[in-house]
């Protein structure tokens, strides 16, 4: 059977680095926000070419923190409303409700899976103050006409980018003239612009197993070139204190795990290496799958897509599942049912928003990660292409 995912294989190659870094953590005994959380807090703001990280519990947690911070600073309150895509995990909108925010929802472009521009205007009111653009699969939205709608409507954007790290709006370094991992990172980071160092909007992004750069359990982080924005997120994470005992606003406990930022710490190094292997193998899924019962995923060359997911759509995704898995082939939906059917959000069950609708009845992700053989990959293509 090939595994949809396999996490005990991905994280293997790492296991005797994670082994030594736990016996050190074990001696050091210092267990909360210790040099390993301040590490990576550096070397993720390095590696996405922003200012301040400010790491934290997990992704929901940093979207939640970021909209907080901004009603601490007095740039939103509680009622006002939120764009959000339809087309999302509810964790997106989770965030927004969670903060006392109002979310408008907003159809997709049925090729990308991410929020349509042209769709946003139409639902702008008087009491609408930010933008929450989620960068889907791994895939960039389309920021410069978010960031003009923005700028002409005076709105804030919070980006989600749980499933995008690495993705950067300019490519440098092609899959073919990748040598080395060393060599094209330099080379990206000297002349691309990461989603943090885009604008000066925050980001969230999640550490969850599964992630391209995944911990060994929850794990998040916000990314900021806002100074005071990154003071009040250093306090609501900690209680909001910045001194022990001190509590100047009201916080929560939401701190990056010492020992799980250790891990990432490790991994991270890998990153771009990993990245790399998921656009090789997305492109031989985009060159070879042809099977005109399946439609592929879009990828727009300019924005470096590090597909976190391959998604396929077809008409008969049962069919289509249980093809695969007879055949050894492991799948998974996401997502099988939008944020507005699901029940967590009764009030909104019946709207319709038929694009997202779609996308949700349709799609099925299929195996892309650093465990698969090359003989697998060639398994998949030739098995879908039988279907």
């Amino acid at each position: 059977m090939i595994h949809f995912l396999n996490l005990k294989k991905i994280n293997q190659p790492f296991e005797v680095a994670f082994q030594n870094k736990m016996k050190q953590f074990l001696e050091e005994g210092w267990y909360i926000l210790g040099n390993e959380v301040k590490q990576f807090e550096t070397n993720f703001a390095h590696y996405c070419g922003t200012k301040h990280c400010i790491g934290v519990g997990n992704g929901l947690d940093a979207l939640i923190l970021i909209f907080k911070a901004y009603i601490q600073l007095g740039k939103l309150q509680k009622g006002d409303e939120v764009i959000v895509p339809a087309n999302t995990y509810i964790a997106s909108i989770l965030a927004v409700l969670q903060a006392d925010l109002v979310p408008v929802l907003v159809e997709p472009r049925l090729e990308t899976y991410n929020i349509n521009p042209n769709e946003i205007e139409a639902k702008i009111t008087s009491k609408t103050k930010a933008i929450l653009p989620v960068h889907l699969y791994g895939q960039l939205c389309e920021m410069d006409a978010i960031n003009e709608i923005a700028k002409k409507h005076n709105l804030l954007i919070i980006e989600d980018a749980a499933q995008a790290h690495g993705a950067r709006f300019s490519v440098q370094c092609s899959v073919e003239s990748v040598q080395s991992n060393a060599d094209c990172h330099t080379e990206l980071v000297s002349v691309s612009q990461h989603p943090s160092s885009f604008t000066q909007h925050p980001k969230a992004y999640s550490f969850y197993p599964g992630k391209n750069l995944g911990a060994l359990g929850d794990a998040g982080a916000i990314t900021t070139n806002d100074d005071e924005l990154a003071e009040v997120l250093y306090q609501l994470r900690n209680y909001g204190s910045k001194v022990k005992y001190e509590n100047e606003i009201i916080g929560v406990n939401s701190r990056l795990d010492e020992l799980q930022a250790s891990f990432l710490n490790i991994k991270l190094k890998h990153l771009e290496a990993e990245n790399d292997f998921r656009r090789s193998v997305a492109k031989q899924y985009l060159s070879e799958i042809k099977n005109d019962k399946i439609t592929l995923p879009s990828w727009d060359l300019s924005k470096n897509h590090v597909f976190h997911l391959f998604v396929i759509r077809t008409s008969n995704r049962t069919e289509l599942k249980n093809y695969l898995y007879e055949n050894g082939i492991e799948t998974m939906i996401h997502y099988p049912i939008p944020p507005h059917k699901q029940n967590a959000l009764s009030d909104w069950n019946t709207l319709s928003f038929p694009i997202t609708e779609k996308i949700h009845d349709e799609v099925l992700s299929i195996p892309l990660n650093s465990a698969l053989k090359t003989s697998e990959v060639d398994h998949i293509i030739t098995i879908l292409n039988k279907y």
